[in-house]
């Protein structure tokens, strides 16, 4: 005989599951949120492969003059 798993089961299984994981996603969102906060206005974080670069024309390089 085949054994059947109810349906109820597998359907509170998956309601848990959302329900965890939307609990996961609103600790993030509130984690980055304090973050934000604590960081204060101006603050922001550079990015390392772009830091130290000035925008707009750059100086010509001692070899090619």
């Amino acid at each position: 005989m085949q054994s059947r798993i109810n349906p109820f089961f597998t359907k509170r299984k998956k309601e848990q599951a959302k329900q965890e994981k939307q609990r996961r996603k609103d600790e993030r969102r509130a984690q980055r949120e304090r973050d934000k906060a604590s960081r204060g206005p101006g603050e922001v974080d550079e990015d390392p492969d772009i830091a130290g670069i000035v925008p707009g024309p750059q100086p010509v390089a001692d070899e090619e003059t």
